[in-house]
């Protein structure tokens, strides 16, 4: 009888191993499938960030779209909490920096703000576009700007209004072309911007500059007028570089398109 049992007993070992073997090796298979599309999430993310850090700080060449997979990425960025604190730093250094200046009220201390992505926001327009996906098209923008809709960014708006109460001169220089003023001054006010002194959109002759030869050119004719530059605001680089540059300069994110 014990003889049955041992051999019933030893029988049984080397099923109970494999079973035990077979389990410990189909585990972590799910477990290290896991890790590995952590791993290329991670990756991507990574990637985007620092695509991201490129094209806000201007290091990229000329770029047309976002690449294509960072499309979530952007987006989620966006919507999320990370562009309204990045926004928010903007606007509180340019706060500081506007503070440190005392009117000596000749009238000639200026702010310039470029309008779209820096005092509206087309967030609304780019979501159903692919936030950068999309190849820039004019004529569905321009519907866009029609309807006169683009919400206020907040922060700016907040900068605005301060730098009005400090007695700067608020100049609003912008890419969109003259037979839009009716409806961007209303869009404008709507959103809270009231009382700026001067409003400079394209006019015909100037439709084939890039946007840094436009702005340089606006800017060259107010330090001309005898104007001081103080402080300009813009999401992208043409909106700050050139000639007559601001004393200082403070850029909005945006890493939906690329205007040069």
């Amino acid at each position: 009888m014990r003889i049955l049992v041992n051999l019933l007993v030893f029988s049984l070992l080397p099923l109970a191993f494999s079973e035990e073997n077979s389990s410990s090796y189909l585990i972590p298979r799910p477990l290290i499938f896991k890790t590995q599309l952590k791993t290329i999430d991670d990756d991507v993310n990574l990637h985007c960030t620092s695509w991201r850090f490129a094209a806000e700080t201007n290091n990229l060449a000329p770029w047309k779209t976002i690449p294509a997979e960072c499309a979530d990425y952007v987006k989620d960025y966006l919507m999320g909490k990370g562009y309204v604190f990045d926004v928010e730093r903007v606007s509180e250094e340019a706060k500081v920096y506007a503070s440190t200046f005392e009117s000596n009220g000749d009238g000639k201390d200026v702010w310039i703000f470029d309008i779209d992505e820096t005092l509206l926001s087309n967030l609304p327009y780019y979501l159903e576009h692919g936030c950068g996906l999309e190849v820039f098209d004019h004529s569905k923008f321009d519907k866009w700007v029609e309807r006169g809709i683009a919400p206020a960014i907040a922060p700016s708006l907040k900068l605005y209004q301060m730098v009005k109460e400090m007695g700067y001169k608020v100049i609003l220089l912008t890419g969109r072309r003259e037979n839009h003023r009716v409806v961007t001054v209303e869009n404008l006010r709507n959103a809270g911007f009231h009382n700026w002194d001067k409003l400079i959109l394209r006019s015909s002759d100037d439709d084939h500059k890039t946007a840094t030869t436009y702005k340089s050119e606006k800017r060259d004719e107010m330090v001309k007028e005898g104007y001081r530059i103080r402080g300009n605001s813009g999401d992208q680089w043409s909106d700050l570089l050139g000639s007559a540059m601001s004393e200082r300069s403070f850029k909005l994110p945006n890493p939906m398109y690329y205007i040069p």
